[in-house]
């Protein structure tokens, strides 16, 4: 399948019909922005799972890109993270339209992402590095609050974990939804990335490596770390890299493994929601190591 149509599947497989006329519009769109910022386009389109990104030129020469995406919860809080970040750590974002969410954002090397090293823990130093810089800033109000989503996981767990026949599985799911129930109560106002994985990080001319695509919320900087553990997953790695990012950060680590062990429980939760085949392997495998099983 190529990218063009993983995209549109995506989009009618999770949004639907506002899926399907998200990509009935985007030519449209695209010749409008095009026009409204003075840009001219300079490659082939590049398709994510949730967006279009099309290479540019603005007036002055400069490189950039286009984004167009859904808006949807997760997506309107992007540039709002966007702008309180800066560009420290970060793609700049150059221009928004708020009614489309369609995004103008510096050129960074698209081919080149982070998980081209082949020194899997010093990608896993720059990554923790940069997360370090990134939840160093308040989340701006208005965002998805961690608390809220916490709150939302503990109501459903117990209806959950009946619907898993294997009784370690359960067990292990209970667990999780424990260690969360210790901390909901302070679910932090740190800026989180949420989807700090190897393939949102790229090189670039500035700084080394540059972070893309966030899903931003307001949280404890615990909840941002899975994605690093989850990458080239090696068990044998897990624990170096929970480590190594805890004390780059400056996290409690009983602290930080409780809320690495929520996001544990909210993708466990997904793959029952989808009604997948099974629980996810590696993020059982996470939670076990972090519980110390």
């Amino acid at each position: 399948m190529t990218s063009r149509n993983k995209l549109v599947a995506t989009q009618a497989m999770h949004n639907g019909a506002a899926g399907r006329a998200f990509i009935a519009a985007l030519p449209e769109r695209a010749a409008q922005f095009l026009d409204r910022w003075e840009l001219k386009l300079t490659g082939s389109s590049m398709y994510g799972m949730a967006s279009l990104v099309l290479p540019v030129e603005r007036a002055d020469r400069t490189p950039a890109v286009m984004k167009m995406q859904l808006l949807d919860e997760e997506s309107e809080g992007e540039p709002v993270a966007l702008e309180a970040w800066g560009g420290d750590g970060v793609v700049r974002l150059l221009e928004h339209d708020a009614d489309t969410n369609t995004l103008l954002l510096e050129r960074l090397n698209e081919n080149r992402h982070l998980s081209t090293l082949n020194d899997s823990r010093e990608a896993v130093q720059i990554l923790a590095e940069l997360l370090a810089r990134l939840t160093s800033v308040p989340a701006p109000s208005g965002l998805r609050n961690l608390g809220d989503i916490a709150r939302r996981m503990l109501h459903s767990v117990q209806g959950a974990v009946q619907t898993v026949a294997d009784p370690a599985e359960r067990e292990l799911l209970k667990s999780c939804a424990a260690a969360v129930g210790e901390v909901v109560g302070e679910p932090g106002d740190r800026l989180l990335h949420w989807d700090l994985h190897y393939d949102n990080i790229l090189a670039a001319d500035r700084e080394p490596w540059l972070a893309i695509d966030p899903k931003p919320l307001a949280g404890d900087p615990g909840f941002d770390l899975m994605p690093a553990l989850s990458n080239d997953f090696d068990p044998s790695e897990v624990l170096y890299r929970f480590d190594l990012m805890t004390e780059v950060l400056g996290l409690d680590r009983q602290r930080a493994a409780a809320w690495t062990l929520g996001r544990a429980l909210q993708n466990l939760l997904w793959n029952l929601g989808d009604e997948e085949d099974g629980l996810d392997q590696e993020q059982l495998a996470i939670a076990q190591l972090l519980l110390g099983r």
